[in-house]
């Protein structure tokens, strides 16, 4: 029976992955379930202004790439090719407004009531949203995470000049040098769009290399195939300071290390140097629930804070800020809140960078496994070997195992490749279900395919790869 003296049996807070989809859960298995988000548009950060329209520009700016080019190779001639960028943003608004409105639809398919405002609790089983106080026997914090602030340099998403990841994805020209500072997934992403579409693109990095977490072999690729394409790439540096004037972004810089300042001129700016967790305006102290150093909301294995009744579950959470990692907990803190038994196996979550060629990995990097304690051996690939991807002049990257020197468990899989993201799939399901290197050598790949990459180098783990 319900329990009547709650609004509600379960409220979020919160509609991006995990909000929205915990929600749909919930409700799915009988609880009386509200959502509450203060965007107009349901879909958090991810859909609204993260991956899903940086991937409608991505694909964009890559026809647009392909059609001065690559066609060509093929024998597909075409006329002179212009931009018409205002379309290209179009459709990219659009397929936002497929993916809001489709959310919208699931949550009155299923009877999931969406409270339009901004959450703050005033107790652990009570909240006002928007002037109305509402109840509910359990509360989920799924309130994700926006841009990390970088001191001295001011973020204005209405001049255009220096902007975050929002501003990037509405700029209304192509930069004529786009200064991205961080070179980590989001900055590495948007900074391919508009090199791609014709800006001149400088990645101005902290680190020593590319793509901080990922595995070293990836990363020192990443260096090689970015300066490749045309990137320059500033690596052990950091921004101290930008000032704009009119249409030019005076960027100060000096060594990580110390050292002498120098200046960067660039008519945009990208500030891509991370995220971190909205916690602030929730009224978390008036519950008592402290956040950690990093600001997020500490919990259990399913997803309970110290408070009774109040859980946390995404980018506010501890773990890696992936919209999957989210969708994932909210199905899993659902089901426990049902009475179910909802479990996310964090060690097996893909990451996946969607450049061209995309990077993605999923388990241990060779550092980590190491340092874990494992013997290691592992098996690489590459995709210049691979039949399909030579057939396509698309040959950039490998595929790396790890592998336990004892038991032949697979540790981690890295693929950089312009399908890793699909590919990284067949890896985390292997490990999901314990494989080892010869489980994933044995199994029969369709040929001629790119995923026959991922079987050769796990041959390689043997040392016993057919095509190399």
């Amino acid at each position: 029976m319900p329990d009547t003296s709650y609004d509600y049996d379960v409220l979020f807070i919160g509609s991006g992955p995990g909000g929205y989809v915990a929600a749909i859960r919930a409700a799915q298995l009988g609880l009386k379930t509200a959502c509450a988000e203060s965007r107009e548009t349901l879909g958090g950060t991810c859909l609204n202004v993260g991956c899903i329209p940086s991937k409608a520009l991505l694909h964009g700016s890559e026809l647009f790439e392909e059609a001065h080019g690559h066609m060509a190779l093929w024998g597909v001639k075409t006329p002179k090719v212009e931009l018409d960028l205002g379309v290209m943003m179009a459709e990219k608004t659009k397929a936002v407004g497929d993916l809001t409105g489709g959310i919208e639809f699931l949550f009155k398919k299923n009877k999931v009531d969406w409270k339009k405002g901004h959450a703050t609790f005033t107790g652990p089983n009570t909240v006002e949203i928007a002037g109305e106080t509402v109840t509910a026997k359990d509360i989920v914090i799924a309130t994700g995470s926006s841009v990390t602030p970088l001191p001295g340099v001011e973020v204005d998403n209405e001049k255009l000049r220096i902007v975050d990841s929002t501003g990037a994805l509405n700029l209304s020209e192509v930069p004529e040098h786009l200064v991205v500072i961080g070179g980590g997934v989001i900055g590495l992403e948007l900074g391919s769009v508009w090199r791609r579409l014709g800006a001149k693109v400088t990645v101005v990095e902290y680190l020593d290399q590319l793509l901080p977490g990922m595995d070293a072999d990836v990363r020192k690729e990443a260096g090689k195939i970015f300066k490749k394409q045309g990137m320059v790439l500033r690596m052990k540096t950091k921004v101290t300071g930008a000032t704009v004037k009119g249409k030019k972004v005076t960027l100060t810089v000096e060594p990580a290390a110390g050292g002498d300042t120098e200046t960067i001129e660039a008519s945009h700016v990208l500030v891509a140097i991370g995220r971190r967790p909205n916690t602030a305006k929730l009224g978390l102290e008036s519950i008592a629930l402290e956040t950690n150093d990093r600001g997020q909301v500490e919990v259990d294995h399913d997803f309970r804070t110290k408070v009774d009744g109040v859980w946390a579950i995404g980018d506010v959470a501890p773990g890696p800020m992936l919209a999957h990692k989210a969708e994932d907990e909210g199905i899993a803190v659902a089901e426990n809140i049902a009475g179910q038994t909802g479990i996310v196996n964090h060690a097996i979550i893909p990451g996946v960078v969607y450049t061209m060629p995309e990077f993605a990995g999923v388990g241990l990097t060779e550092a980590e496994a190491k340092d874990a304690g494992h013997t290691i051996k592992s098996g690489k690939f590459p995709m210049m070997a691979n039949s399909r991807a030579k057939t396509n002049r698309d040959t950039d990257g490998f595929v790396k195992v790890i592998a336990d020197a004892e038991t032949d468990r697979v540790l981690g899989v890295h693929i950089v490749a312009s399908l890793a993201g699909t590919m990284i799939a067949q890896a985390a399901q292997a490990m999901e279900f314990g494989a080892t290197s010869e489980d994933i050598a044995y199994t029969c790949h369709a040929h001629p395919t790119h995923s026959e990459a991922l079987k050769e180098a796990a041959m390689a783990v043997q040392g016993k790869p057919i095509h190399i």
